[in-house]
């Protein structure tokens, strides 16, 4: 396990850091942005979705390293869009052959037996992220 895919599990399990900012906080610096700023606008993107069970929140913020990462930068530009959708839809695509599912509802399972725990979450779309599977 790399450093950072470790930084990124440890955030969650010593820090108490939601899944998405334990991505995002992880890799900030590598897309131009510090760590606080991302543990700030990641902050909602927790339990799917600000607790809603939606978009698990590792998969949420390899999104938006996506779109850090890919986007063009500048404003009104729609040139890189369709590139950075695809990349989206490519690595939300591996993400479920390895957990089952993007939702957190359903990676969570019922009655406290996870069918894929957070930590998994996050160790899962980090190393998708950081290998550039897309």
């Amino acid at each position: 396990m790399s450093n950072r895919v470790q930084k990124a599990v440890e955030l969650r399990d010593m820090k108490a850091y939601n899944c998405a900012q334990a991505v995002l906080c992880a890799y900030s610096d590598t897309v131009g942005i510090d760590e606080l700023t991302a543990y700030k606008i990641a902050e909602g993107f927790g339990s799917g979705m600000g607790g809603l069970g939606s978009t698990c929140g590792a998969v949420t913020a390899v999104c938006m390293l996506i779109g850090l990462k890919n986007s063009s930068g500048k404003l009104g530009d729609k040139s890189t869009r369709a590139d950075t959708y695809k990349k989206i839809r490519i690595f939300t695509e591996r993400f479920k052959e390895h957990a089952g599912s993007v939702l957190c509802r359903e990676l969570k399972g019922e009655n406290g037996h996870p069918v894929y725990p957070c930590q998994k979450c996050i160790e899962t779309a980090a190393k998708l992220f950081e290998n550039g599977e897309i």
